[in-house]
C-alpha cells in the first residue's frame, strides 16, 4: 500500500467536497511539511493543531497563542483556512453564530486521524517518560504531607457516605473467606505466563495473612506437601513491580507496571468482589464504571448540547492516587483494608533509577488501579461540590446528582456550576487536571473516545498502525481492514475506495461481508459475497482470509490443571480443547484462508 500521506490527501479531498471548499493549498502544505518533518508532522504537529482547535471552540475565539508554527492571514491560520472560515470569522477570530458542523468534524478528523497511531517512541522520549514517573512519585509524597486536616476529614466523611455499603459488603466477603482469586491475562514481573501461573513458587508473608497459600494455591489441603516448594518472601525481599513502556503515540509511550504473579492473583479476587458490590449498589453503579464507556459518552453529548455538564481529563491519573488516599477510605473496614494492603506492591523497578519505594497506590497494571482511582476521584469531586455549595452534602444530595457526576478511569463528568471548585479540590489532593483536554465553556465536549459539538457526534476514526505491504503483515492488515470498515460506517466513500484499492493488492481474497463475519473483508449490508452454503447450519459461506491468533505452548497438568478448573468462573466449557497445552496472550497473529460465514 501507499504511504500515509497519500491517505491523508484523499481524506482531505473528501472533506473538502463535504464542505464545498478548496483544499489544493492545504494539500501542498501537507506534502511539503511531511517531506520536511516526516511522520512527526502527522502524529505530533497535526494533533497539536487539532488540540488548539478544540481550545478555540471551547473559549469561543481564536487568539495568537494558538496554532503555533503556521502562517496566518488576518485572524486565522492559512492552513485549512477554507474549513476554518466556516467556523470562525477571519476578521476577528470569533466563533460564528452558526458554525458549520461538517467543517468542525472535518477539521477534527483531519488533524486527529494519525494522533494515536501505535509506534515506538525514541529513546529520549522513553527516558523522559521514566523521569516523569519519578517526578510524579515525588509529587505524591509532597501532597501527602501537605494534605490539610480539614480536607482529610471531608475525604473520610464523604467516603463513608458514598462507599460504606460497598466496602462493608466486600469486607464481609474477605472476613468470611468468600473471595476467590483469579489470574489475569497479562504479563507479570516474574515473567510467568498463561498456564504456568497455576504453579506458583513465590508467595509473600503479607499475603499469607489474608490469602493463605494452602487455600489459594492448591485444590485442597491434601496437596500440603507441595508447600515445601513454595518460597514465602518477607516484605524486604518481595519482588517489585517492573515498570515498562508500551507504544501509545509517537510523542510519548504508555508506562505500565507489571505486577508479580502472586500479587495480581490476589488483586483479582478483591476486584471481583468490588465489581459485584458496586453493581449491586444503585448509587455506586451510577457514579463509577470501568466496564462501559457509553454512559460517559452520553453525558458528554448532553453537555455539548445544553452546556450543563463539563468533561474533565486527568493527567497521570493512576500514578497520582496516593496509598494514603485509599487507606483513609478503608480505615473503618479493617479486613478489606488489610487484604488490599497485602496485595499492593510497595516497590517498583524503574529503568535508570533502580528499585524505589512507592507512595502511590498502584500504577496501571494492578488489577485494583482503576477501581480505586475512580473511587478516589469521585470522593474528591464531591468535596469540591460541597465547597461550591458551602455546606455538607447528605445522602439525598448525592442521589440528586446521579446522572450528573460520573467517572470512568481518567474521564470525569461534573456539572458546570461546580467545575472550578472541583478542579481546585482535585489539585489540592495532588491530582492533575489536563486543562488541554478538559472542556466546559463552549459547546465542545470529549469523554471516553467520544467527541461532540452542540449535540453532534464528531468522533474521529483513527489510524492505529502502519499500512501493510504484504500478506505477512498480519497485525497491520487487521488494523487497516478495521480502519476501512470504520470509515465505511462513518460515510467516507473516497477514503474507503482508496483503502480498498490498497488492500486488494495485499489480500488475494477480499470479499463483501456482513459486520458480524469473521472474514477480513469489506463490510456491507447488501450484495454480500457468497461462494457456497453450509449444509448443516444453512448459512452462506465465503472464501476469505481470517486472523488466527497463535497462543504460546504452555502445558500444565497435575494439581495446577485441577486448580485451573476450580478457578473457572463460567459453567461453559473452556474456549479451546487444547487449553492445557497452549495458553496466555497470543505471541503472534497469522493470516489463514478458509471458508467462513459471510454474515
Amino acid at each position: 500500500m501507499k504511504s500515509p500521506i497519500a491517505f491523508l490527501l484523499i481524506l482531505l479531498q473528501e472533506m473538502g467536497e463535504w464542505c464545498h471548499t478548496s483544499t489544493s493549498r492545504d494539500a501542498k502544505t501537507i506534502s511539503a511539511r511531511y517531506e520536511h518533518e516526516g511522520l512527526s508532522f502527522l502524529t505530533i504537529t497535526l494533533p497539536a493543531f487539532g488540540k488548539d482547535l478544540q481550545k478555540a471552540l471551547d473559549q469561543g475565539y481564536v487568539d495568537r497563542s494558538l496554532f503555533q508554527g503556521f502562517s496566518w492571514t488576518a485572524g486565522l491560520p492559512r492552513f485549512l483556512g477554507g474549513f476554518l472560515d466556516l467556523v470562525f470569522d477571519r476578521c476577528n477570530g470569533l466563533l460564528l453564530d452558526d458554525p458549520s458542523i461538517d467543517a468542525i468534524r472535518s477539521l477534527h478528523q483531519l488533524t486527529q486521524v494519525f494522533g494515536k497511531i501505535k509506534l515506538p517512541c525514541s529513546d529520549a522520549r522513553e527516558r523522559a517518560a521514566f523521569e516523569k514517573y519519578i517526578e510524579c512519585e515525588q509529587d505524591v509524597r509532597r501532597f501527602d504531607l501537605e494534605l490539610t486536616k480539614e480536607l482529610e476529614s471531608d475525604f473520610v466523611r464523604l467516603g463513608r457516605i458514598l462507599w460504606a455499603d460497598v466496602f462493608t459488603a466486600v469486607d464481609a466477603r474477605v472476613y468470611n473467606g468468600e473471595i476467590v482469586p483469579k489470574h489475569g491475562s497479562g504479563s507479570t514481573a516474574d515473567g510467568i505466563r498463561g498456564n504456568a501461573k497455576y504453579r506458583q513458587f513465590e508467595w509473600t508473608s503479607r499475603l499469607e495473612e489474608f490469602f493463605p497459600s494452602g487455600e489459594f494455591l492448591y485444590p485442597s489441603w491434601s496437596y500440603y506437601h507441595e508447600l515445601q516448594d513454595l518460597t514465602i518472601l518477607e516484605p524486604g525481599a518481595e519482588r517489585p513491580v517492573k515498570v515498562i513502556t508500551v507504544p501509545k503515540t509517537l510523542k510519548t509511550p504508555r508506562l505500565i507496571a507489571m505486577e508479580p504473579t502472586c500479587m495480581q492473583y490476589a488483586q483479582q479476587a478483591i476486584l471481583e468482589g468490588l465489581v459485584e458490590a458496586i453493581e449491586a449498589n444503585d448509587t455506586a453503579r451510577s457514579l463509577i464504571s470501568w466496564s462501559s464507556q457509553l454512559p460517559n459518552q452520553q453525558l458528554a453529548r448532553q453537555g455539548s448540547r445544553d452546556g450543563s455538564l463539563a468533561t474533565l481529563d486527568m493527567s497521570e491519573a493512576s500514578d497520582r492516587v496516593s496509598n494514603r488516599h485509599v487507606r483513609l477510605l478503608l480505615a473503618r473496614h479493617p479486613h478489606l483494608m488489610g487484604a488490599v494492603d497485602a496485595c499492593r506492591s510497595r516497590k517498583a523497578d524503574v529503568r535508570g533509577y533502580g528499585v524505589i519505594p512507592l507512595a502511590k497506590f498502584a500504577s496501571m497494571g494492578s488489577a485494583l488501579c482503576f477501581p480505586f482511582e475512580a473511587i478516589v476521584f469521585t470522593t474528591v469531586i464531591f468535596i469540591g461540590i460541597e465547597r461550591a455549595l458551602s455546606r455538607h452534602l447528605s445522602s439525598s444530595d448525592v442521589k440528586s446528582l446521579l446522572g450528573k457526576v460520573r467517572v470512568y478511569g481518567d474521564d470525569i463528568i461534573v456539572p458546570v456550576e461546580f467545575v472550578n471548585s472541583v478542579v481546585e479540590t482535585l489539585t489540592a489532593f495532588g491530582l492533575k487536571v489536563n486543562s488541554g483536554k478538559s472542556f466546559w465553556t463552549g459547546k465542545f465536549r470529549e469523554s471516553c473516545g467520544g467527541d461532540y459539538y452542540d449535540g453532534h457526534d464528531i468522533s474521529v476514526v483513527r489510524v492505529r498502525s502502519e499500512f501493510p505491504s504484504r500478506l505477512t503483515d498480519a497485525h497491520e492488515i487487521q488494523a487497516t481492514v478495521a480502519l476501512r470498515n470504520h470509515l465505511w460506517k462513518a460515510g467516507f466513500s473516497k477514503a474507503v475506495s482508496w483503502l480498498d484499492d490498497g488492500l486488494s493488492t495485499v489480500l488475494k481474497y477480499y470479499p463483501f461481508v456482513g459486520p458480524e463475519s469473521p472474514a477480513l473483508g469489506r463490510h456491507s449490508y447488501d450484495n454480500l459475497t457468497v461462494d457456497r452454503h453450509c449444509a448443516s447450519l444453512q448459512r452462506p459461506l465465503v472464501k476469505a482470509h481470517v486472523v488466527k491468533s497463535i497462543l504460546p505452548l504452555n502445558e500444565v497438568d497435575g494439581y495446577p490443571a485441577l486448580m485451573k478448573w476450580f478457578l473457572k468462573r463460567s459453567d461453559l466449557p473452556f474456549a479451546t480443547r487444547d487449553h492445557l497445552l497452549r495458553s496466555g496472550r497470543p505471541v503472534s497473529v497469522d493470516i489463514k484462508t478458509r471458508y467462513v460465514s459471510s454474515v
